[in-house]
């Protein structure tokens, strides 16, 4: 690594590539690529190991479809370095080139330093309009990539492919699942090195969880007015880099911390699923700074207007990322098979997926992006997850998505919520949402594990909020309570946020373990998010994603044993019984080729009528299914009152009630029972 002013570099052209972006070490120097279609010139910037101090500028000798690319013998592991890309500033065209600006590459593995705050790192003059040209040097202000060490001995690791019938999803915050766990040294907390301790992963296992979804990890950026007030955007939904983890997350600054907790995560049988945010970055609309794509080349890194001085955004963030162009579609396929094939990840959430399939007629099942995904070798066998909406035109697109991908399921949210709220006439919904939601899902040969189902997830309530506060919390936020929605379907039961009342108490208890039951006993996948196994609160704030505190760290000593151990019993019986099933159940049919795999049940035990559907007042009802190990299934949700439920002919087992503490159980049980108020029981019957 140069270290001096004096050993200056020379390119070896021959050994230098175009077909490998970013900095890539070979074991004896470093090649360099960077793609700008409408750039005339590339300097990369090489800096000292801490990126204070710039030691040279090198134009980038060769250019070959837009790649700028060079090879430097020497270069190792550690050198930290930028691009300062020349061309023209003609933003009413969509250029915004600027010289001055130091800018990160987006294929970065690793990152020195992050952003700091000056107008010098706008392209722009701030007080002047943004056709104006600022001449100041941002690098001073600016986070550098680092060369990246590939080695890593991986040994034995392999994916996982836990099969989506066997999934169970934990949905968390790397910085906030361990910020308050004692038994995570107080220097590890909220990294991955923290995260890959013992103790957690211990916890993880002990509820049944099969895959940890991670809220973004990918490098990004505090936006300015949060900074300005205290604040931060925790959720990391800003994202800076597509290839480097977010530095802050790194007790050791390498990227070899991720990996070592991949592989002790697979050790234990868990699959490790990436949050990603491929719809937009953090440099924000025309007014934003520019950071790096802006700065290599504005108009084909994002959709720009029809006036291209201005963004063209989708997502409510001010940009939207031009997945169309063959080189960004690239961009976002190499980091995806780099999350896969370097890092071993098991899979990906994709923020906001509708925004990846806008084509020029609008959202496009069959787009570009969607059908490179399923046709690529190694993308097309990991676990694929849609946030299926955006907030343009046609962007609510819940079971519009083709295999392999799954879908999060707001509908099972929703009905879910309203249903044990005991809001009238949601026997129908609530029965498709025990059956995997068929009516969005059950086409083009999607199986029934398409729908992702959850209760709560980050962006809103958590569980117990949902079942302990009427009205939002967001006071903390600094937008007078003004920011997050007001769709919560929730329900405080007799007093708003915390209480001493043992009465209330208990009877969220049992709210919340109906509502894991329902999670973890209907078909599709199921998911929790961090903390819902035992009740814990954002006090009552449904849009924490700027709390870096303990708003939104998970606060372990308050655990609830009643809701872990539910979750653990509900988790183990569902693996059990292998109750998820690959392919939807179908109930009584007039089709002579098609056999029922299931049956709705009415309190009387007779069969669901046209009527008892219509009933706005009954609040239970009952599934029977054919289990995979060839016995049957009986399910019975309860949200109202007690209620007398004539069981199906033949000797029952109950197997789970979650009225009771001790959750499993393993009680017989014949002809009429009580199905007491607001539970999920769960027989089987052995043929």
């Amino acid at each position: 690594m140069l270290k001096t002013l004096d050993e200056k570099p020379v390119f070896d052209l021959h050994s230098a590539r175009a077909d490998i972006l970013g900095a890539d070490y070979n074991g004896e120097g470093t090649n360099f690529a960077l793609f700008s279609e409408h750039a005339e010139r590339v300097e990369l910037c090489l800096f000292d190991p801490t990126g204070e101090t710039e030691l040279h500028r090198l134009d980038l000798p060769a250019m070959e479809g837009g790649i700028w690319f060079g090879y430097l013998p020497g270069i190792k592991p550690g050198q930290v370095y930028g691009y300062r890309v020349h061309g023209p500033y003609a933003p009413e065209e969509g250029h915004r080139f600027n010289p001055n600006k130091l800018l990160l590459d987006p294929y970065a593995r690793e990152l020195r330093g992050a952003v700091q705050w000056d107008d010098a790192l706008h392209g722009y003059t701030i007080g002047e309009d943004d056709l104006s040209f600022d001449e100041r040097d941002s690098a001073p202000f600016m986070p550098k990539g680092v060369v990246a060490d590939p080695a890593f001995d991986w040994d034995t690791d392999e994916a996982l492919r836990t099969r989506w019938q066997d999934t169970f999803v934990y949905e968390g915050h790397v910085r906030g699942l361990t910020m308050q766990r004692d038994d995570v040294p107080e220097e590890l907390r909220g990294t991955f090195k923290g995260l890959a301790t013992d103790g957690f992963i211990e916890h993880l296992k002990h509820i049944g969880v099969s895959a940890v979804e991670l809220l973004p990890v990918h490098a990004f950026a505090n936006d300015r007015y949060l900074v300005d007030q205290g604040l931060s955007n925790y959720w990391g939904y800003s994202t800076l880099s597509f290839f480097a983890p977010h530095a802050p997350y790194l007790h050791t600054g390498q990227i070899r911390e991720v990996k070592e907790a991949v592989r002790k995560f697979h050790a234990a049988g868990i699959e490790v699923i990436l949050d990603v945010v491929f719809n937009h970055t953090c440099e924000g609309n025309e007014l934003g700074p520019t950071l790096s794509f802006r700065g290599i080349d504005n108009a084909s890194y994002y959709l720009l207007s029809d006036n291209k001085r201005h963004s063209f955004d989708t997502t409510g963030t001010g940009n939207t990322l031009n997945v169309a162009h063959p080189m960004v579609l690239r961009m976002v396929l190499d980091s995806l098979r780099y999350w896969v094939q370097a890092m071993h990840v098991d899979g990906f959430r994709f923020d906001l997926a509708s925004t990846l399939g806008r084509e020029s007629e609008g959202f496009e099942r069959d787009g570009s992006f969607f059908n490179a995904l399923r046709q690529d070798p190694v993308l097309g066998g990991v676990k694929l997850i849609a946030e299926p909406w955006d907030i343009g035109d046609g962007g609510y697109q819940v079971g519009g998505y083709r295999w392999p991908f799954r879908e999060w399921n707001d509908k099972f949210r929703d009905d879910t919520r309203g249903f044990w709220r005991k809001d009238p006439g949601l026997i129908g919904a609530m029965s498709e949402r025990l059956a995997g939601s068929p009516v969005q899902f059950n086409h083009s040969h999607r199986p029934a594990t398409s729908s992702v189902n959850f209760v709560a997830a980050h962006d809103g309530y958590t569980l117990w909020d949902t079942v302990s506060y009427t009205q939002k919390h967001n006071e903390a936020n600094g937008e007078d309570n003004n920011d997050g929605h007001d769709h919560n379907i929730s329900d405080n039961m007799g007093e708003e946020g915390e209480t001493g009342n043992q009465d209330i108490i208990a009877a969220r208890i049992r709210r919340a373990r109906a509502m894991l039951g329902t999670v973890l006993l209907s078909q599709g996948v199921p998911m929790i998010l961090a903390g819902d196994e035992f009740g814990n609160t954002q006090n009552g704030n449904n849009n924490a994603y700027c709390q870096d505190n303990e708003i939104s760290w998970l606060d372990w000593s308050a655990a609830r044993p009643e809701l872990v151990d539910a979750v653990a019993a509900l988790a183990a019986f569902r693996k059990s019984m292998q109750l998820s099933k690959a392919r939807f159940t179908v109930a009584e049919t007039d089709e002579p080729d098609v056999q029922p795999t299931a049956a709705w049940l009415h309190p009387s035990g007779e069969i669901m009528s046209d009527g008892a559907w219509q009933d706005g007042d009954l609040r239970c009802f009952g599934l029977n299914i054919c289990a995979s190990l060839g016995g049957d299934v009986l399910i019975i949700l309860n949200a109202g009152d007690d209620c007398e439920f004539t069981l199906p002919e033949g000797d029952w087992i109950l197997r789970i009630d979650t009225s009771r503490d001790d959750v499993a159980c393993e009680d017989s049980a014949s002809g009429a029972i009580t199905v007491p108020w607001q539970t999920v029981m769960a027989f089987a019957r052995v043929n």
